[in-house]
C-alpha cells in the first residue's frame, strides 16, 4: 500500500475585482464566494464590505447567505495599514483552515473618504503590495473589491500594480522601494531636539502639545521601543507638531534594511512584550523609514 503525501498548500492567491455598479459588485462577489463554499474542508467564506453591499450579497445568496460570514468593512479597517495586517493575521489564526485556507472578499473603506490624502493612499498601496510577501506562506484566497465610484481611478490604477493577476503587477519590493524613493520633508526649524528619547520625556512633551495622557503614553512608548530597536542611534531625536499629529524623528547608525520591518507580527512567546517597530506601526498612523548611506531615518507620526 502506497502512502500519499498531502498536497503542498497553494500560495497566497491575491485577486482584484474592479466595478462601478451594484450589479458589478454582485457579479464579482458571487462566483468568488461560491468558490469558497464549494472548497472541500474549508471554513465558510468571509465577505468584508460596505454594509450596503453586504445587504446586496445576502439577497443574491439567498439560502447560502447563512453559510457566509459577513463583516462590515468599517469594523475591519479601523486604523492604519499595519492595523489591517494585524487584523488579517489574527483572523486567519483564529478562523482559517489548515495552512490558512479560507476565501476572503475584502472591500477597503473608501466611501465617505473622498478627501483621503495622498499619504493615506500611499500607505494603503504599500499594504496591498506587502500583503503578497506577508501572507505568501498562507493558502488564503483574497479578492480585493474596488469600486471606482468611491476609490477613484488613480487609486484603482495604483492598486492594480499590487495584484499578481493584473497586466501591470509589480514586484512588491520594487514597488515599495519606489514609494520610499520620495525624500521625507525636512523637519521644521522649530523642532525640539532630545538627546535621549526616554518615554517620560517624550510623554511630557506630547502632553504639552495637547495629546491626552493616554495617547501621549502610547506615543512615548512607541518612540522608546523604536529607539531600542534602532540602537545605536545616531545623534539626537527631533520632536515637532501639535496634537494629534505629534511627530518624532530618530536616526539610526545602521540601515533598517527590511521593507517588512514592523509589519510582521512578533512570535507569541512573550520574549518581547513591546516589540519595537511592530508596536510603533500599531500605535502610530504613519511610520516612515528611509535607509540612507551609513544609517536610517525613522519618523513616527501619532495621527
Amino acid at each position: 500500500m502506497t502512502t500519499r503525501q498531502p498536497p503542498t498548500p497553494a500560495a497566497f492567491d491575491h485577486r482584484m475585482a474592479v466595478f462601478d455598479t451594484d450589479d458589478g459588485f454582485v457579479a464579482a462577489a458571487l462566483p468568488f464566494l461560491g468558490e469558497g463554499l464549494a472548497a472541500p474542508g474549508e471554513p465558510p467564506p468571509v465577505a468584508i464590505a460596505d454594509p450596503r453591499n453586504l445587504d446586496l450579497l445576502r439577497d443574491a445568496l439567498g439560502g447560502d447567505a447563512k453559510d457566509v460570514t459577513c463583516i462590515p468593512h468599517t469594523d475591519w479597517y479601523t486604523g492604519s495599514a499595519a492595523n489591517a495586517v494585524a487584523q488579517a493575521a489574527s483572523y486567519l489564526t483564529a478562523h482559517a483552515g489548515p495552512g490558512g485556507r479560507i476565501h476572503l472578499l475584502m472591500e477597503p473603506v473608501w466611501s465617505g473618504r473622498a478627501g483621503r490624502s495622498t499619504r493615506e493612499t500611499t500607505e494603503w498601496i504599500r499594504y496591498e503590495a506587502l500583503a503578497n510577501l506577508l501572507f505568501a506562506p498562507m493558502a488564503t484566497t483574497a479578492l480585493c473589491a474596488y469600486d471606482t465610484r468611491t476609490a477613484g481611478p488613480a487609486v484603482v490604477a495604483a492598486a492594480r500594480r499590487t495584484h499578481p493577476g493584473t497586466d501591470v503587477y509589480q514586484d512588491p519590493l520594487r514597488l515599495t522601494a519606489e514609494l520610499d524613493a520620495l525624500p521625507l520633508p525636512l523637519p521644521p526649524a522649530g523642532a525640539q531636539p532630545l538627546a535621549e528619547p526616554h518615554a517620560a520625556a517624550v510623554q511630557a512633551w506630547a502632553e504639552a502639545r495637547g495629546l491626552p495622557a493616554a495617547d501621549a503614553e502610547l506615543f512615548a512608548t512607541a518612540v522608546a521601543e523604536t529607539a531600542a530597536a534602532l540602537a545605536p542611534l545616531d545623534g539626537t531625536a527631533l520632536l515637532w507638531g501639535e496634537a494629534p499629529a505629534c511627530v518624532c524623528e530618530l536616526r539610526s547608525a545602521r540601515p533598517v534594511g527590511d521593507p517588512l520591518a514592523g509589519f510582521v507580527p512578533p512570535p507569541p512567546n512573550g520574549a518581547e512584550p513591546v516589540p519595537g517597530l511592530w508596536y510603533a506601526r500599531q500605535v502610530c498612523a504613519y511610520v516612515d523609514i528611509r535607509d540612507e548611506a551609513g544609517g536610517a531615518t525613522v519618523r513616527l507620526q501619532y495621527a
